[in-house]
C-alpha cells in the first residue's frame, strides 16, 4: 500500500513513466540504501492503478530507447490520495519478528535465548553504525528531510537495544513463569439437548 499511495503522490506533482517514478520514490524515502523498490513493483502499481481507475495512460514517448508511458492522476486517484494523507500512520511494532524468535526459543529449546538476544544485539548494533555514518555523510543545509529519516530510525534502534538488555536481565524470570498457550476449546458437536 504504501508503494500504492507514494506513487499516487509522486503523480500528483506532475506526470511520470515508470523509471522516473521509482527514481523519484527513492530520493523521496532517502535514497536506494533505505528503500530499495523495484521496477517491477512499479510497473504492477501502475498496472493496478491504471485498471482501478486511479490513474490513467496519458502518452507514449518515445526517444532513442524503448517507448516510455506517461502516466496522470485522474480525479479518483487524487481523492483516493487525499483520503490517504488525510489518515493516521498505524506502527507496526507489535508485528516483531525478533519477538516471535525468542518465544519460539523459549518454548522450543531450540536455541539458548541469551545467543539469541546477543546475536540481535550484534546486528543493531551494525544497523546503528551504518545509519550514523550515512547520517554523517548526509548534508543538513542541503538534505535536512534525510537528516530527519536518519535521525528516527537510530532512536529507533537505541529503543530496541535498550529493549534487548532489558529482556535479557528479565529472561530468567520470563522462564519461570507459563508461556502463553491457546485456549483450550471444546472439540467435535455439542451433545443434545445441550444448549
Amino acid at each position: 500500500m504504501v508503494v500504492r499511495n507514494a506513487v499516487l503522490g509522486l503523480l500528483a506533482q506532475r506526470p511520470r513513466h515508470g523509471y522516473e517514478l521509482r527514481a523519484a520514490f527513492e530520493a523521496l524515502a532517502g535514497g536506494e540504501e533505505n528503500w530499495d523498490v523495484k521496477p517491477a513493483q512499479v510497473y504492477t502499481t501502475l498496472t493496478r492503478l491504471e485498471r482501478d481507475g486511479l490513474v490513467v495512460e496519458q502518452s507514449v514517448e518515445q526517444d532513442a530507447g524503448p517507448e516510455k508511458r506517461i502516466y496522470a492522476l485522474t480525479a479518483e486517484g487524487q481523492a483516493a490520495l487525499q483520503d490517504w494523507l488525510a489518515e493516521g500512520t498505524p506502527p507496526e511494532h507489535q508485528r516483531d519478528e525478533f519477538y516471535l524468535k525468542l518465544m519460539l526459543a523459549l518454548v522450543s529449546g531450540a536455541v539458548d535465548p541469551y545467543r539469541l538476544l546477543n546475536t540481535q544485539r550484534t546486528v543493531l548494533y551494525r544497523e546503528l553504525h551504518a545509519i550514523t555514518n550515512q547520517r554523517a555523510r548526509t548534508d543538513p543545509n542541503r538534505e535536512l528531510a534525510k537528516v530527519l529519516l536518519l535521525n528516527k530510525v537510530a532512536m529507533r534502534l537505541e529503543a530496541d537495544l535498550r529493549w534487548l538488555d532489558m529482556t535479557e536481565a528479565r529472561l530468567d524470570e520470563i522462564r519461570r513463569q507459563p508461556l502463553p498457550e491457546p485456549e483450550a476449546r471444546p472439540r467435535g458437536r455439542p451433545r443434545k439437548g445441550i444448549e
